[in-house]
C-alpha cells in the first residue's frame, strides 16, 4: 500500500487522500455501476476537487491512483472494457515506423530542426510506434501531464521525445534543489521527466542529441504554458549505467547531481530491484530554485509575474 503521509491518510500519484475521501470514493464507484474507469475518474476529479493549477481535471492521474487503490484493496474498481487493466497497451507495429533511408549528415548540415508537438491520433500512433520498436525500454503511457515530440530536419524524421511527470521523490534531486517536504508536494509540478529519448537507429549525425535537447529546452516551456496554463522550471532525465553514459546530457549542459537507488517510482517497498540510474537536471529558468521553494500561497500570489522567471 502506499506509504502514509500522516495518521489516517495515504498517498498516490502526489496527492494525500483521507480516509473520508477513500470512504467517499467508494460510495461513488457505488453509486455508479454502470460507469466506465475513464468515466469514473472523471466523477471523483470533480468530486474531490483534483484539477491541475490550469484548472483541468486531473484525470490521467485519478486513473493511475485508482488502479493503485484497487491494488491495494481499498477500492473495487469495475474490469476494465479493453486492455490487460493495467493501462500498458503495445502498439500494432505498421509500415509507418519501418527503417528509412540512412542519414549520415553531420547535425550542422542539417539545417533548422522542426519539433512537431504530438497532437494528432496519426502522429501518436506514429510515436508510439518508433518507442516500442527502437527506444530499449519499449512504450507505455506517459503519467499524468505530458508533451510528447517528433523532430524532423525538413521531410526527414530524426528523432521522438516524451516528457511527463516527475519522480514523486528523488534524494539527489531533492537535496539540489533545497527545498522542504511541503514545497515539493505543492511545486513537483514545474518539474517535467524527459522520459523517453529516441533517436532513429538509421540516423548517424554527429552532436545531434546534444543539438535536439537543446532545442527542445527552448521549446518546450511555451508548448507546456499553452497546453497546461504553466511554465516548468527544471527538467529531469535518468540514464542507465552499463548501458549508456549520458554523454549528449553531459555535452548538452545537463547537471548530474547522483544516482537512483535501484528502483522505480512506482515501486514503494523495493520488492522489484531496477538498473542503477543516473540522475541529470537541467534548469529552464535561472532562478528555478526560487520557483520551486516558493511557498503555496505566495505561489498565488506571483502566478502573474511567472512568465519573468
Amino acid at each position: 500500500m502506499s506509504a502514509h503521509a500522516a495518521a489516517g491518510s495515504v498517498r498516490y500519484c502526489g496527492r494525500i487522500f483521507t480516509i473520508e475521501e477513500i470512504d467517499r470514493i467508494r460510495e461513488l464507484l457505488a453509486s455508479e455501476p454502470r460507469r466506465n474507469r475513464l468515466q469514473l475518474s472523471r466523477v471523483v476529479c470533480d468530486e474531490l476537487g483534483w484539477r491541475s493549477p490550469a484548472g483541468r481535471r486531473k484525470d490521467m492521474s485519478c486513473r493511475v491512483a485508482m488502479l493503485r487503490m484497487h491494488r491495494d484493496g481499498l477500492i473495487t474498481l469495475p474490469p476494465p472494457q479493453k486492455g490487460n487493466g493495467n493501462g500498458r497497451t503495445r502498439p500494432r507495429l505498421t509500415s509507418a515506423s519501418d527503417p528509412r533511408e540512412p542519414i549520415t549528415l553531420p547535425a550542422g548540415a542539417l539545417g533548422e530542426l522542426l519539433f512537431r508537438p504530438v497532437n494528432t491520433r496519426k502522429d501518436s500512433s506514429l510515436w508510439n510506434e518508433l518507442i516500442e520498436r527502437y527506444h530499449y525500454l519499449g512504450y507505455k503511457p506517459l503519467p499524468g501531464a505530458q508533451i510528447r515530440y517528433l523532430v524532423f530536419s525538413g521531410p526527414h524524421l530524426l528523432a521522438a521525445l516524451g516528457f511527463g511527470a516527475a519522480a514523486w521523490a528523488l534524494a539527489p534531486r531533492d537535496r539540489f534543489i533545497g527545498w522542504t517536504a511541503e514545497q515539493r508536494v505543492h511545486n513537483l509540478h514545474l518539474i517535467v521527466n524527459n522520459a523517453r529519448f529516441l533517436i532513429l537507429p538509421w540516423v548517424s549525425s554527429q552532436n545531434l542529441a546534444s543539438r535536439v535537447l537543446a532545442g527542445v529546452a527552448r521549446r518546450l516551456p511555451k508548448d507546456w504554458q499553452t497546453r497546461y496554463g504553466y511554465q516548468p522550471v527544471l527538467l529531469e532525465t535518468f540514464v542507465e549505467q552499463g548501458r549508456f553514459r549520458g554523454t549528449c546530457y553531459r555535452a548538452g549542459n545537463w547537471i548530474h547531481v547522483g544516482q537512483t537507488q535501484g528502483r522505480g517510482k512506482l515501486d514503494r517497498h523495493t520488492r522489484y530491484p531496477l538498473p542503477v540510474k543516473d540522475i541529470f537536471l537541467y534548469p529552464l529558468h535561472k532562478r528555478f530554485r526560487q520557483a520551486l521553494c516558493t511557498p503555496v500561497g505566495l505561489r498565488h500570489a506571483q502566478a502573474d509575474r511567472s512568465s519573468d522567471l
